[in-house]
């Protein structure tokens, strides 16, 4: 069993609940909109990280982290892109990249809206874990951690930090 930590849109900013919050977890992976080397610097000290860029990151970060990550973990295949649409409204660029890998578990950011739904067309579980950053319109700060057992997903988490 493999315990996530799942965030996005941090923006710049890491909330400091996040590392009390995180601290049991085996990787944490961030869904895009960074926003400075010193957030993907203290992630990466942290924990195993996986992470992508989002639409306000620089060229800084994409030349260390890619715009869609898919891989395996346990038995569940994974797909993280930053902008990806909801079921069953994708994207015009996520839509295809689901089609092609399949992912049993689809992860994207960049709304801000915390999102958990399963998808029964593609057979796959869509998380957007909101945003924990400073800036945006959420209202509220969240996380998410859930963990990959075999070929399931369980004991998913929502953790609300500050109202804003």
């Amino acid at each position: 069993m493999v315990k996530i930590g799942l965030l996005s849109d941090t923006h710049g900013y890491l909330p400091p609940q996040l590392y009390e919050h995180f601290a049991n977890v085996d990787e944490v992976w961030h869904a895009g909109d960074i926003g400075t080397l010193a957030v993907a610097d203290a992630l990466e000290a942290f924990k195993p990280l996986r992470m992508i860029t989002g639409n306000i990151d620089g060229q800084e970060l994409r030349v260390r982290y890619p715009e869609h990550l898919f891989f395996t973990i346990e038995r569940v295949s994974v797909l993280i892109t930053h902008i990806g649409g909801y079921p069953p409204r994708y994207n015009t660029e996520s839509k295809p990249l689901i089609i092609q890998h399949k992912p049993h578990l689809f992860i994207s950011g960049h709304s801000h809206i915390l999102k958990v739904m399963p998808d029964p067309q593609f057979n796959l579980l869509h998380i957007n874990p909101g945003a924990c950053g400073k800036q945006g319109w959420h209202k509220v700060s969240t996380l998410v951690r859930f963990n990959v057992d075999d070929d399931r997903i369980k004991d998913l988490e929502i953790i609300e930090l500050e109202k804003k």
